[in-house]
């Protein structure tokens, strides 16, 4: 019970400070954020970080702006992030084994549905 509140402390549930703040350079401020509209976050999964209200996606937008600040590349920042987080984070993952079947499956689909109108558009005849 007496260390209650160092943990409560410890547990710190505000965001970093670059979170929800631009950047004075309004170039780098546009960089920071187009890159966050691509990075999907790891708690939500259907947002992506610069829509998220998630204690993680707060810091992932730190650290993005953070590293566009210190002069670092949005494609670097982006390659470390999938590097750390995996090819899920990103909404756009690249075509692999793994991602194979999720690239396919549209095109798949599309067939069936031609495929299912084909024989309903027989039967009527």
């Amino acid at each position: 019970m007496a260390l209650s509140p160092a943990i409560a402390l410890a547990q710190s549930t505000a965001p970093a400070a670059l979170a929800d703040t631009q950047l004075a350079d309004p170039t780098q401020e546009a960089a920071a954020k187009a890159l966050m509209e691509t990075l999907r976050c790891v708690v939500c999964q259907g947002q992506s970080i610069a829509d998220s209200d998630a204690t993680m996606a707060g810091d992932m937008r730190a650290l993005v702006r953070q590293r566009i600040q210190a002069g670092e590349s949005p494609i670097a920042i982006r390659d470390w992030l999938i590097g750390r987080y995996g090819d899920y984070i990103s909404y756009d993952p690249p075509l692999s084994a793994a991602t194979s079947l999720l690239w396919a499956t549209p095109v798949l689909l599309l067939g069936l549905g031609v495929w299912i109108a084909r024989a309903s558009f027989r039967r009527r005849r």
